[in-house]
Protein backbone atom coordinates (compact mmCIF):
# COMPACT_ATOMS: atom_id res chain seq x y z
CA UNK A 1 0.00 0.00 0.00
CA UNK A 2 0.75 3.41 -0.34
CA UNK A 3 2.17 5.87 2.39
CA UNK A 4 2.37 9.43 2.96
CA UNK A 5 5.91 9.90 1.76
CA UNK A 6 5.71 7.43 -1.19
CA UNK A 7 2.71 9.30 -3.47
CA UNK A 8 4.56 10.81 -5.98
CA UNK A 9 4.86 9.44 -9.19
CA UNK A 10 6.83 6.32 -9.32
CA UNK A 11 10.36 7.01 -9.74
CA UNK A 12 12.41 4.31 -11.69
CA UNK A 13 15.94 5.07 -10.79
CA UNK A 14 18.03 2.77 -9.14
CA UNK A 15 17.55 2.83 -5.22
CA UNK A 16 20.45 1.95 -2.94
CA UNK A 17 19.47 -0.99 -1.00
CA UNK A 18 20.29 -1.21 2.45
CA UNK A 19 21.54 -4.01 3.94
CA UNK A 20 22.98 -3.03 7.61
CA UNK A 21 23.90 -5.68 9.38
CA UNK A 22 21.19 -5.72 12.06
CA UNK A 23 18.66 -6.87 9.68
CA UNK A 24 17.68 -10.61 10.29
CA UNK A 25 16.59 -12.81 7.26
CA UNK A 26 13.08 -13.92 7.46
CA UNK A 27 13.28 -17.87 7.86
CA UNK A 28 9.33 -17.97 8.68
CA UNK A 29 7.38 -19.26 5.70
CA UNK A 30 4.65 -17.75 7.29
CA UNK A 31 3.29 -15.93 10.33
CA UNK A 32 2.02 -17.32 13.01
CA UNK A 33 -0.57 -17.58 15.37
CA UNK A 34 -0.73 -16.53 18.77
CA UNK A 35 -0.86 -19.97 19.99
CA UNK A 36 2.46 -20.24 18.29
CA UNK A 37 0.77 -22.63 15.33
CA UNK A 38 1.75 -21.16 11.51
CA UNK A 39 -0.64 -20.14 9.33
CA UNK A 40 -0.78 -21.55 5.81
CA UNK A 41 0.05 -19.90 2.57
CA UNK A 42 0.23 -21.40 -0.67
CA UNK A 43 3.44 -21.28 -2.51
CA UNK A 44 1.45 -19.84 -5.49
CA UNK A 45 -1.01 -17.03 -6.07
CA UNK A 46 -3.43 -17.92 -9.36
CA UNK A 47 -4.21 -14.27 -11.13
CA UNK A 48 -7.63 -14.31 -12.72
CA UNK A 49 -6.64 -10.86 -15.19
CA UNK A 50 -10.02 -10.25 -17.13
CA UNK A 51 -8.32 -8.91 -19.66
CA UNK A 52 -5.09 -11.40 -20.30
CA UNK A 53 -7.61 -14.12 -20.53
CA UNK A 54 -9.60 -12.60 -22.79
CA UNK A 55 -6.71 -12.46 -25.17
CA UNK A 56 -5.72 -15.77 -24.74
CA UNK A 57 -9.08 -17.23 -25.21
CA UNK A 58 -10.91 -17.56 -21.89
CA UNK A 59 -13.65 -16.65 -19.62
CA UNK A 60 -12.24 -15.35 -16.02
CA UNK A 61 -15.04 -17.93 -14.61
CA UNK A 62 -13.42 -20.63 -17.14
CA UNK A 63 -10.26 -19.71 -15.94
CA UNK A 64 -10.54 -19.62 -12.42
CA UNK A 65 -12.27 -23.11 -12.42
CA UNK A 66 -9.02 -24.40 -14.45
CA UNK A 67 -7.03 -23.22 -11.87
CA UNK A 68 -8.76 -24.53 -9.23
CA UNK A 69 -9.12 -27.91 -11.07
CA UNK A 70 -5.13 -27.75 -11.23
CA UNK A 71 -4.72 -27.21 -7.80
CA UNK A 72 -4.21 -23.08 -6.89
CA UNK A 73 -5.81 -22.16 -3.59
CA UNK A 74 -5.48 -19.05 -4.05
CA UNK A 75 -6.76 -16.78 -6.46
CA UNK A 76 -6.82 -13.28 -7.23
CA UNK A 77 -9.32 -11.40 -9.50
CA UNK A 78 -7.83 -8.32 -11.25
CA UNK A 79 -10.23 -6.27 -13.73
CA UNK A 80 -8.60 -3.02 -14.04
CA UNK A 81 -11.26 -2.20 -16.79
CA UNK A 82 -14.28 -3.27 -15.57
CA UNK A 83 -17.18 -1.19 -14.11
CA UNK A 84 -18.30 -1.99 -10.99
CA UNK A 85 -21.08 -4.02 -11.75
CA UNK A 86 -19.95 -6.58 -13.50
CA UNK A 87 -16.60 -7.04 -11.30
CA UNK A 88 -18.84 -7.72 -8.27
CA UNK A 89 -20.98 -10.33 -10.44
CA UNK A 90 -17.30 -11.88 -11.68
CA UNK A 91 -16.55 -11.59 -7.80
CA UNK A 92 -19.93 -13.22 -6.78
CA UNK A 93 -19.32 -16.21 -9.02
CA UNK A 94 -15.55 -17.16 -8.65
CA UNK A 95 -15.69 -16.64 -4.37
CA UNK A 96 -19.04 -18.95 -4.69
CA UNK A 97 -17.31 -21.59 -7.17
CA UNK A 98 -14.15 -21.51 -4.87
CA UNK A 99 -16.01 -22.94 -1.40
CA UNK A 100 -16.12 -26.76 -2.60
CA UNK A 101 -11.83 -26.14 -3.62
CA UNK A 102 -11.59 -24.63 0.19
CA UNK A 103 -9.50 -21.78 -1.84
CA UNK A 104 -9.22 -18.40 -0.97
CA UNK A 105 -10.11 -15.46 -3.94
CA UNK A 106 -9.08 -12.00 -2.97
CA UNK A 107 -10.51 -8.91 -5.11
CA UNK A 108 -7.28 -6.57 -6.55
CA UNK A 109 -7.88 -2.82 -5.59
CA UNK A 110 -11.56 -3.10 -4.47
CA UNK A 111 -12.09 -3.40 -1.25
CA UNK A 112 -15.58 -2.85 -1.10
CA UNK A 113 -16.53 -5.22 -3.73
CA UNK A 114 -14.35 -7.58 -1.54
CA UNK A 115 -17.09 -6.93 1.28
CA UNK A 116 -19.68 -7.61 -1.06
CA UNK A 117 -19.03 -10.69 -2.42
CA UNK A 118 -17.42 -12.29 0.50
CA UNK A 119 -13.92 -12.45 -0.48
CA UNK A 120 -11.21 -13.59 1.73
CA UNK A 121 -9.68 -10.18 1.41
CA UNK A 122 -8.29 -7.59 -1.06
CA UNK A 123 -5.06 -6.86 -2.72
CA UNK A 124 -3.70 -2.78 -3.39
CA UNK A 125 -1.20 -1.34 -4.96
CA UNK A 126 0.42 2.13 -4.46
CA UNK A 127 -2.46 3.65 -5.90
CA UNK A 128 -5.36 2.56 -3.80
CA UNK A 129 -6.59 2.77 -0.69
CA UNK A 130 -4.27 2.87 2.44
CA UNK A 131 -3.32 -0.25 4.19
CA UNK A 132 -5.33 0.89 7.17
CA UNK A 133 -8.52 2.27 4.97
CA UNK A 134 -8.50 -1.18 3.57
CA UNK A 135 -8.16 -2.96 6.84
CA UNK A 136 -10.67 -1.06 8.06
CA UNK A 137 -13.09 -2.17 5.26
CA UNK A 138 -12.13 -5.61 5.40
CA UNK A 139 -11.91 -6.79 9.00
CA UNK A 140 -9.38 -8.03 11.77
CA UNK A 141 -9.69 -11.69 9.94
CA UNK A 142 -9.61 -10.54 6.16
CA UNK A 143 -6.58 -11.04 4.07
CA UNK A 144 -4.93 -7.40 2.61
CA UNK A 145 -2.10 -7.24 0.30
CA UNK A 146 0.00 -4.86 -0.94
CA UNK A 147 2.04 -4.28 -4.12
CA UNK A 148 5.93 -2.65 -3.28
CA UNK A 149 8.67 -1.81 -5.96
CA UNK A 150 11.02 -0.01 -4.24
CA UNK A 151 13.09 -0.31 -0.29
CA UNK A 152 11.20 2.88 0.95
CA UNK A 153 7.99 1.38 0.12
CA UNK A 154 8.78 -1.98 1.64
CA UNK A 155 9.63 -0.19 4.78
CA UNK A 156 6.44 1.43 4.87
CA UNK A 157 4.22 -1.62 4.33
CA UNK A 158 5.55 -3.55 7.40
CA UNK A 159 4.55 -1.12 9.44
CA UNK A 160 1.41 -1.31 8.39
CA UNK A 161 -1.57 -3.86 9.15
CA UNK A 162 -1.16 -6.27 6.13
CA UNK A 163 -1.57 -9.83 5.68
CA UNK A 164 1.03 -10.03 3.44
CA UNK A 165 2.72 -7.78 0.97
CA UNK A 166 4.13 -8.34 -2.64
CA UNK A 167 7.05 -7.01 -4.28
CA UNK A 168 7.99 -6.98 -8.39
CA UNK A 169 8.26 -6.83 -11.22
CA UNK A 170 10.81 -9.07 -10.45
CA UNK A 171 11.67 -9.94 -14.04
CA UNK A 172 10.48 -8.12 -17.19
CA UNK A 173 6.87 -8.62 -17.77
CA UNK A 174 4.00 -7.29 -20.20
CA UNK A 175 1.15 -8.95 -18.77
CA UNK A 176 1.19 -6.17 -15.55
CA UNK A 177 2.15 -2.50 -16.63
CA UNK A 178 3.08 -0.81 -12.79
CA UNK A 179 5.47 1.96 -14.35
CA UNK A 180 8.23 0.30 -12.86
CA UNK A 181 11.35 -1.33 -13.88
CA UNK A 182 12.18 -4.74 -12.92
CA UNK A 183 13.24 -5.09 -9.23
CA UNK A 184 15.47 -8.31 -9.36
CA UNK A 185 15.89 -10.87 -7.20
CA UNK A 186 17.47 -8.58 -5.05
CA UNK A 187 14.51 -6.47 -3.62
CA UNK A 188 12.89 -10.41 -3.07
CA UNK A 189 15.38 -10.77 -0.65
CA UNK A 190 15.62 -7.88 0.88
CA UNK A 191 11.90 -7.74 1.42
CA UNK A 192 11.83 -11.08 2.96
CA UNK A 193 14.95 -9.74 5.91
CA UNK A 194 12.68 -6.56 6.60
CA UNK A 195 9.36 -8.73 6.45
CA UNK A 196 9.99 -10.92 9.15
CA UNK A 197 7.03 -13.17 10.31
CA UNK A 198 5.18 -11.10 7.55
CA UNK A 199 4.64 -13.14 4.28
CA UNK A 200 6.23 -11.84 1.06
CA UNK A 201 4.52 -12.90 -2.57
CA UNK A 202 7.02 -12.29 -5.51
CA UNK A 203 5.32 -11.27 -8.98
CA UNK A 204 6.22 -10.24 -12.49
CA UNK A 205 7.79 -12.57 -15.18
CA UNK A 206 7.88 -15.28 -13.08
CA UNK A 207 7.78 -18.76 -14.90
CA UNK A 208 7.62 -21.90 -14.24
CA UNK A 209 11.82 -22.41 -14.48
CA UNK A 210 12.24 -19.21 -12.56
CA UNK A 211 9.87 -19.46 -9.40
CA UNK A 212 12.20 -21.98 -7.55
CA UNK A 213 14.93 -18.90 -7.75
CA UNK A 214 12.58 -16.23 -6.84
CA UNK A 215 11.36 -18.64 -3.86
CA UNK A 216 15.40 -19.07 -2.91
CA UNK A 217 15.69 -15.64 -3.15
CA UNK A 218 13.58 -15.56 0.13
CA UNK A 219 9.95 -15.37 -1.28
CA UNK A 220 6.93 -16.85 0.19
CA UNK A 221 5.04 -17.38 -2.40
CA UNK A 222 4.88 -16.59 -6.13
CA UNK A 223 2.55 -14.62 -7.89
CA UNK A 224 1.85 -15.64 -11.62
CA UNK A 225 -0.51 -14.40 -14.51
CA UNK A 226 0.71 -15.23 -18.15
CA UNK A 227 2.96 -17.94 -17.66
CA UNK A 228 -0.19 -20.09 -16.10
CA UNK A 229 -1.28 -19.66 -19.84
CA UNK A 230 1.23 -20.02 -21.52
CA UNK A 231 0.73 -23.31 -23.06
CA UNK A 232 -2.68 -23.48 -23.66
CA UNK A 233 -3.72 -25.73 -20.41
CA UNK A 234 -3.90 -23.63 -17.42
CA UNK A 235 -5.18 -26.70 -15.09
CA UNK A 236 -1.93 -28.62 -16.32
CA UNK A 237 0.24 -25.44 -15.71
CA UNK A 238 -0.90 -24.72 -12.42
CA UNK A 239 -0.63 -28.49 -11.40
CA UNK A 240 3.04 -28.61 -12.68
CA UNK A 241 3.85 -25.76 -10.85
CA UNK A 242 2.68 -27.12 -7.95
CA UNK A 243 4.37 -30.85 -8.82
CA UNK A 244 7.88 -28.48 -9.46
CA UNK A 245 7.21 -26.80 -5.93
CA UNK A 246 6.81 -30.02 -4.52
CA UNK A 247 10.34 -31.45 -5.68
CA UNK A 248 8.47 -33.56 -8.52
Amino acid sequence: MRCADARGAPNNEPETMNTEPNLKVNTNRAPRTENGERHRFPLLHAIVDVDVSARAGWTPLDLARAYLDGGARFLQIRAKRLASGPFLELCDGIVGMAVPYTASVIVNDRADLAVMARAAGVHVGQEDLLPQEARRLIGPSGIVGVSTHTVAQLAAAVREPISYLAVGPVFGTATKDTGYSAVGLELVSMAARLAGAIPVVAIGGITIDTAESVLEAGATSVAVIGDLLAEGNPQRRVAAYLQRFAGG
